[in-house]
């Protein structure tokens, strides 16, 4: 198998870069769609809006239905054809983004990605997450292009939700744990290949860094405030995460992560947060992962706010036989635990969020 490693075109980040998005779309194209809803809209529109009018750019605006389903896309992909746009644009978080992407691949245009919050890693890969009507997660497709320009104004995420940026942590701390699982047995990448050593370096590095900054950029975020430590963490969640995990590869923390939205307990969760508890888990089934390393990861999830106990993500006295549907599907044919170099049996996954939740009850104590 090749060694492989993907990555968008050109990565931007800092305070204010979305006053210079016209600047950086015109080498793209002419005639930008532009796919937003109102609340994001509410937000940074007056600022993309009059950046794209500087650079003299037919904008073509569309309203975010909510989900990355088939409808939606086909929708967008409808709009892209009539109007003849030549960049699809999401501006948003990952569902938006996610829409955005599958479009413009459908309709071999630009792709551009400018998150407003750093909950996940969806910005930068060449993937899209599918949802059906109802809000379920159904699957991933996997497109043969990353996006063009992902441009990540750092003011407008350290203003918003909190919660976000610590659900990005979440998503971002499973890279390198995934990635080693995957490098250790040669699963694969979703980029059709094996991991480079540079995406292995990238991956460890989002993993170092949140461990150090973490918690001080939840504190500065906290305060609306931009510091070296929110930069370090916003890089992290979108750039280090993004490349790690696509070009490194997943395991049980996130196929346990993509369970979690068929409860109906959880459609609350951001999936940075299913991820989160999907990390303890797998660290719980994993017999070669030290115990230094299980604390020290539960240990930060709980300083900077991360569910770790099936109370924190809305399932609290859960029973064996509603867990065993997830350790069904973690089991079953085309699974992400296949990365591990042992077979996963349904019964070790519910062991393992089991133990999970009560680790992360007992390590809370410490935190009182």
């Amino acid at each position: 198998m090749l060694n492989i490693l993907i990555a968008p075109r050109k990565y931007v980040q800092g305070r204010g870069a979305l006053k210079q998005l016209g600047t950086f779309l015109k080498i793209l194209g002419k005639k930008p769609l532009v796919l937003w809803d109102s609340t994001v809209k509410d937000i940074v529109g007056q600022t993309v809006l009059a950046s794209l009018k500087e650079a003299q750019m037919e904008v073509v605006n569309v309203d975010f239905a909510g989900d990355c389903t088939r409808k939606e896309v086909d929708r967008v992909i409808g709009i892209i054809r009539e109007s003849g746009a030549d960049i699809s644009i999401g501006i948003g978080g990952g569902k938006t983004l996610d829409t955005a992407k599958a479009a413009a691949i459908e309709t071999q245009i630009r792709i551009v990605t400018c998150p407003t919050i750093a909950s996940n890693d969806s910005p930068t890969s060449a993937a899209s997450v599918w949802y059906d009507d109802e809000g379920n997660f159904t699957h991933f497709d996997c497109w043969p292009f990353n996006p063009d320009l992902v441009l990540v104004d750092s003011e407008v995420i350290a203003k918003g939700p909190v919660k976000a940026l610590v659900a990005g942590m979440g998503d971002a701390l499973a890279t390198w744990v995934e990635a080693k699982v995957a490098l250790a047995t040669g699963a694969g990448n979703l980029a059709g290949g094996v991991s480079t050593l540079a995406a292995m370096a990238i991956a460890e590095l989002g993993y170092e860094v949140l461990l150090e900054h973490g918690v001080e950029a939840k504190r500065a975020a906290e305060a609306g405030a931009v510091t070296p430590s929110v930069e370090k963490v916003i890089e992290a969640n979108i750039l280090h995460s993004g490349l790690g995990f696509e070009s490194g590869g997943l395991a049980t923390a996130h196929m346990i992560a993509n369970c979690l939205p068929s409860f109906p307990e959880c459609h609350g969760l951001m999936h940075g947060e299913e991820v989160g508890f999907g990390v303890i888990s797998q660290l719980c089934l994993d017999k070669s992962v030290s115990m230094d390393e299980v604390y020290e990861a539960v240990d930060f999830e709980i300083a900077v706010g991360l569910p770790v106990t099936f109370a924190d993500i809305g399932l609290e006295g859960i029973s064996r036989d509603r867990l065993k549907t997830i350790g069904d599907i973690c089991a079953g044919e085309g699974s992400l635990c296949a990365s591990h170099c042992f077979a996963v049996t349904s019964q070790a996954v519910v062991d393992a969020m089991i133990a999970a939740d009560a680790l992360g009850t007992e390590r809370k104590k410490f935190f009182v």
